[in-house]
């Protein structure tokens, strides 16, 4: 049965209001009925085992699946979803979007305030990491003058937004190297280099929380308190935010970022949560959403209606208004309560521990192996689910090659100038996966 909603009672215009595209949708008869909640999550068996929660997945059989935090699988419960709005789209694709965009848009939120712990007019939706990132530094209201600290070791999307940031503002970026060998990464150094960083004309600190680079896990409770110290005495203009790429903590630690003390947090959803492809979400304090112009104009029905009413500012929740408009892939983005729903319900403590165990075993594997030098700190208060290393006499490329050629194992290779043998034991590996991930590499 197909679902209607005739109006939006969040004090959003309809998008039929919004694009003048046709008559209300009244009644049920054109959509085949109302009320029904086929879209729920199916009932799952037995995701109290890990035998349990791998079934749920359509992966190849025959190979060792270590690189899905680069692009996960959906579990059935996200394909059943994806099917279910696919098909009515097809089926009828301007009343189904009319009748339920503004409803389901936020059955998403509301299911990714649960997971952050936050509220649900505090979360915008994107499509990926990197639009987060865009949206987050492009943003930022800098002037010339004011500066942004980040690290050597962030990602290309992270240098590259707060380039084009700082070439429109004026605004100075500082790079820190935060490591030398990231192996023995200290929380002190960490800690203590970004504090050197900081000036009266910092505006923001963009960092990750999990580098896709080593592996390294920042302590982003201490840098947090760096940044409430240096901003006591500041007017709200002038304190500095901490910005965060969080995709490789998203889904494997087990809190929140307002716990971590970040202000704005970026994350896509299709790497460690098993999300649907090709969606998003970034969180924001009050205050940080105040420091942010929108990048895309938003699709939300207050912003339209403050264009129309000729005022500048649309009123109303800073997570939808911050939300890039235009047209997206809505059977994934509206499947993707299921995802946030299904890790809930396997529970989040429970996948942080699995996650944790199986790369604990694997950076203890590679650290004793010959030949191998692992990369990523052992210790776990700075490492999570990503393992880095390398092979003494076998470039990173050639190892990946050879491990999937010879021994049908699925690894990648950092996407940095000093490349990196990258492997992520997840919620769809077992010990005993990870042992024969061990024997093949020895085999090399």
């Amino acid at each position: 049965m197909r679902e209607t909603e005739a109006s939006n009672d969040d004090g959003r215009l309809g998008r039929r209001e919004f694009l003048g595209l046709g008559a209300a949708v009244a009644g049920t008869a054109l959509l085949g009925g109302a009320g029904c909640s086929s879209d729920e999550p199916a009932p799952v068996a037995d995701l109290g085992s890990w035998a349990g929660v791998r079934d749920l997945f359509d992966l190849e059989p025959n190979l060792l699946h270590f690189a899905s935090f680069l692009l996960a699988s959906h579990p059935r419960q996200v394909r059943e979803a994806i099917q279910k709005h696919r098909g009515e789209l097809d089926a009828n694709p301007v009343e189904y979007l009319h009748a339920n965009e503004g409803r389901l848009e936020q059955r998403v939120r509301e299911a990714a305030a649960t997971y952050l712990r936050a509220s649900p007019d505090d979360i915008a939706l994107t499509d990926s990491t990197t639009m987060g990132l865009a949206l987050m530094y492009r943003g930022l209201r800098l002037r010339p003058g004011d500066e942004v600290v980040t690290t050597e070791h962030d990602f290309y999307a992270t240098h590259v937004s707060l380039q084009a940031a700082a070439r429109r503002s004026g605004a100075a970026i500082r790079f820190v190297r935060l490591y030398d060998d990231p192996a023995t990464a200290s929380r002190e150094r960490v800690v203590s280099s970004i504090a050197r960083a900081l000036t009266p004309r910092t505006r923001c600190v963009a960092v990750t929380w999990v580098h896709s680079s080593t592996g390294v896990k920042l302590p982003l409770r201490d840098i947090a308190a760096v940044v409430r110290a240096a901003n006591r005495s500041r007017p709200e203009r002038e304190r500095v935010l901490l910005c965060v790429d969080g995709v490789h903590g998203f889904g494997v630690e087990e809190t929140s970022p307002a716990e971590l003390g970040c202000d704005l947090f970026a994350a896509g959803c299709h790497k460690w949560l098993f999300g649907p492809r090709g969606t998003g979400l970034l969180w924001g304090r009050a205050a940080a959403w105040r420091r942010l112009e929108p990048t895309i104009p938003s699709f939300d029905g207050r912003a339209y209606g403050a264009w129309l009413n000729g005022e500048s500012a649309p009123d109303g929740p800073p997570g939808p208004l911050l939300t890039p408009g235009g047209f997206h892939s809505f059977e994934h983005r509206w499947a993707l309560s299921a995802a946030l729903d299904l890790h809930e319900r396997i529970g989040r403590q429970r996948i942080a521990e699995r996650t944790r165990s199986l790369a604990r075993r694997l950076k203890e594997g590679l650290a004793a192996t010959q030949r191998v030098r692992l990369r990523t700190p052992l210790d776990e208060r700075l490492s999570s689910g990503l393992v880095c290393f390398e092979l003494r006499d076998l470039a990173a490329r050639d190892a990946v090659a050879r491990l999937r050629s010879e021994h049908e194992v699925v690894l990648s290779v950092t996407p940095y100038r000093t490349e990196y043998v990258r492997a992520g034991p997840s919620l769809l590996n077992t010990p005993e996966e990870v042992d024969r991930l061990l024997d093949a590499i020895r085999s090399l």
